[in-house]
């Protein structure tokens, strides 16, 4: 049975030992659920899931197994004891940490809905239940993105409700928006502007869903808009759609096709990068570059290539040769309807996320690069501004400052240490989540080619690699 090679050959009843295949023969639907007893939220969900389990869907089919996040074997005791299913045993760390990467566990209480051959249902599995919790729409099973659009209620300026001609043949833009966050007031301008200029006419239309909390908030926030609107009132929906794209924070974009396949989840990062619709519909990169944003880099293990030092052509070489494998990842994740089991990425720049995985996992730092214009000392240095080079606030020190128009600036000892430094060789690791952070694997030294990153991969997937933890 698939499920028993995914969770090991025994679980845990209250009675000892089971085996696997013979405990969730004829079950309809497995729940994983992540959870932990120092956690607040578990605790207080633990006993409602208990209650919906006991009361119908154990009866309807389903089966649930508590994956543990305890600190030690006798916390888990004790809160299994209060659990009505069955469990993964806790010396079993390494399916546990196997399980949470593979379902990309971020926090917990947090469940996971299986069929009998181990394919996921929903990944959302907590709102799931929670919304049907005596299971009357079990097992789950998500409607796709056409069949959630298909029933939208849309409206457009004014409130006047549109049929399905309006976005029939389009591009469309799910625009996860709200009045009370500040960057979505800052996006939507923007948006707006990039939409009524140029990409309305190449094809594009926008959603607006909103996460306002009032209708009136929505009615205001929605008038500053010139697209169209999912109707305030359909609540479902729209916890739907954010389920169904994993939308965790506002503003999100989320790009699909015209035939309701998606084409960018992260396509606020693809709009504002490409304002003029010069790479429209935006399809993902196959291989994504670290200074556009984070990327995949907390949904799956993540290869990324540190090629700073490098110059621009050597830089290309190591993405072109990456590529291959990362497309061949996408096209299995399309066939399957799945998220790719790897991403790819480079970092050309010293970006701040990069600068803190180069710390976090022991690497050198970067040797600070020259700026591209010979800076002229400032006798002004009375702070209001920082040093480009190490973060700090300038004040009472000197300042050196670009004298072409450039927002930059170094203090005396970057300026000093600056392009001092030699170049450092390309490095390449795997990141991946974990319960309680990030880990990540190291590759052999060397240049980074199509065969080396092949090989690494095929380390990873079999095991063989040391595991690390980045350290804060």
């Amino acid at each position: 049975m698939a499920l028993a090679a995914l969770l090991g050959e025994k679980l845990l009843s209250k009675d000892g030992e089971v085996d696997t295949t013979s405990a969730l023969a004829g079950k309809g639907a497995v729940a994983l659920y992540f959870s932990g007893h120092w956690c607040p939220p578990c605790r207080g969900f633990t006993p409602q899931l208990a209650e919906w389990y006991t009361k119908d869907l154990k009866a309807k089919g389903l089966e649930v197994i508590f994956v543990s996040s305890d600190k030690s074997e006798g916390e888990f005791k004790e809160y299994f004891g209060e659990q009505p299913w069955l469990a993964l045993p806790y010396d079993k760390r390494d399916v546990k940490e196997q399980l949470s990467s593979k379902y990309k566990v971020q926090g917990i209480p947090s469940v996971v809905i299986l069929d009998a051959e181990g394919n996921i249902i929903t990944k959302d599995g907590r709102a799931a239940l929670s919304s049907d919790p005596k299971g009357e729409e079990f097992p789950w099973k998500p409607k796709t993105v056409a069949e959630l659009l298909a029933g939208a209620k849309l409206i457009g300026k004014g409130g006047a409700a549109v049929g399905p001609e309006a976005i029939d043949g389009k591009v469309l833009a799910l625009y996860f928006s709200g009045h009370w966050c500040p960057p979505c007031r800052g996006f939507t301008p923007q948006l707006a502007k990039w939409y009524t200029d140029g990409l309305k006419d190449k094809g594009l239309e926008v959603i607006f869903v909103s996460s306002d909390k009032s209708e009136d908030e929505f009615k205001e926030y929605f008038g500053e808009q010139p697209w169209l609107a999912l109707d305030y009132s359909d609540r479902k929906l729209k916890e739907q759609l954010s389920s169904a794209f994993g939308v965790s924070g506002i503003p999100s974009v989320v790009i699909l096709d015209k035939d309701r396949s998606v084409i960018n989840k992260e396509g606020r990062d693809a709009i504002s990068g490409d304002p003029t619709g010069a790479t429209f519909p935006w399809h993902e990169k196959a291989v994504k570059n670290m200074k556009d944003g984070p990327g995949c880099l907390n949904e799956v293990p993540t290869v990324i290539a540190f090629v700073e030092s490098m110059d621009g052509d050597a830089q290309k070489a190591v993405e072109e040769a990456m590529k291959p494998l990362a497309q061949k990842y996408i096209d299995e994740a399309k066939a399957t309807d799945e998220d790719p089991k790897f991403g790819f990425m480079v970092e050309t720049g010293g970006s701040g996320v990069a600068k803190q995985i180069r710390s976090m996992a022991g690497l050198p730092a970067m040797p600070l690069k020259k700026h591209e214009h010979l800076l002229k000392e400032k006798t002004d240095s009375t702070g209001g501004w920082g040093c480009d080079g190490c973060g700090k606030n300038g004040a009472g020190g000197k300042r050196f400052r670009c004298p072409e128009g450039c927002d930059f600036d170094f203090c005396g000892e970057c300026n000093e240490k600056a392009g001092a430094d030699p170049e450092l060789p390309p490095n390449c690791l795997m990141l991946t989540v974990v319960s309680d952070g990030m880990s990540y694997y190291t590759a052999p030294d060397g240049p980074i080619t199509a065969a080396s990153i092949e090989s690494f991969v095929a380390a990873y997937s079999a095991g063989t690699l040391e595991q690390k933890k980045l350290q804060r």
